[in-house]
């Protein structure tokens, strides 16, 4: 499987996404919007995978290329290429696909809980995937669904974690990507504007949890895999 992936940052490095590539031997290459102009062609990749990134994605005077991202990955859904988004590409993904984004009642950042929604008619892509997993949070925007989107999983402090589009679109407002590095870089960037709420954790609670680590490199496989299967259906 050939993966690219669109970066909006150095802090948001690829963790268990680039694991599972050097696991499965699968290729894997980027994009920085920021940085150059010329996007890949659409047959060099079977997955596109958007990361987070600090900025929101509204934010086109000081991040004028946001534009041009949002045209490539709306080309990407047009053209049947299989989508993943995290945090902020989740958030990409709900613009894209024309639902509203916009500020949450709650920041939500550190390890908390997501729970699935009850769906009668349950995709098959997401069909084995856990009804309850904790993973890392570190954001204060969330979205609307788009129409025709499934709405997969909710947490106390955000309804919509993560919704499935014409099955092969995804998105994920959480972090399945990280690992402790990760988490660390994230606090020591940002840990000082995190401020207070009901769910958001003390820095020193974020480190050294390997079973929730664990579980959420064990869920970004599981995605990851099923991603696999449709690139080769």
């Amino acid at each position: 499987m050939k993966i690219h992936v669109l970066q909006h940052s150095a802090l948001n490095t690829l963790g268990t996404i680039e694991e599972y590539a050097r696991t499965k031997n699968h290729l894997l290459d980027s994009t920085r919007f920021y940085k150059i102009t010329n996007p890949p062609s659409f047959d060099s990749f079977d997955l596109l995978i958007i990361m987070g990134g600090p900025m929101g994605i509204y934010d086109y005077d000081e991040n004028p290329w946001l534009r041009d991202e949002k045209a490539f990955i709306k080309q990407a859904i047009e053209a049947g290429k299989p989508v993943l988004g995290i945090c902020l590409g989740a958030q990409l993904l709900a613009d894209v696909l024309g639902a509203r984004v916009y500020e949450n009642g709650h920041r939500e950042m550190g390890w908390f809980p997501i729970k699935a929604v009850a769906v009668e008619n349950k995709p098959e892509f997401v069909k084995g995937l856990p009804e309850e997993i904790t993973v890392f949070h570190w954001h204060s925007r969330t979205f609307d669904l788009p129409e025709g989107a499934v709405h997969l999983y909710e947490s106390e402090g955000c309804r919509h974690q993560a919704f499935i589009y014409d099955n092969q679109v995804l998105a994920l407002q959480f972090h399945p990507e990280v690992h402790e590095g990760r988490v660390k870089s994230m606090i020591g960037r940002f840990g000082n504007e995190m401020g207070n709420g009901p769910f958001i954790q003390k820095k020193e609670e974020m480190v050294g949890k390997e079973k929730h680590l664990a579980g959420t490199k064990e869920f970004m496989f599981m995605v990851l895999d099923k991603f696999e299967k449709i690139t080769h259906s």
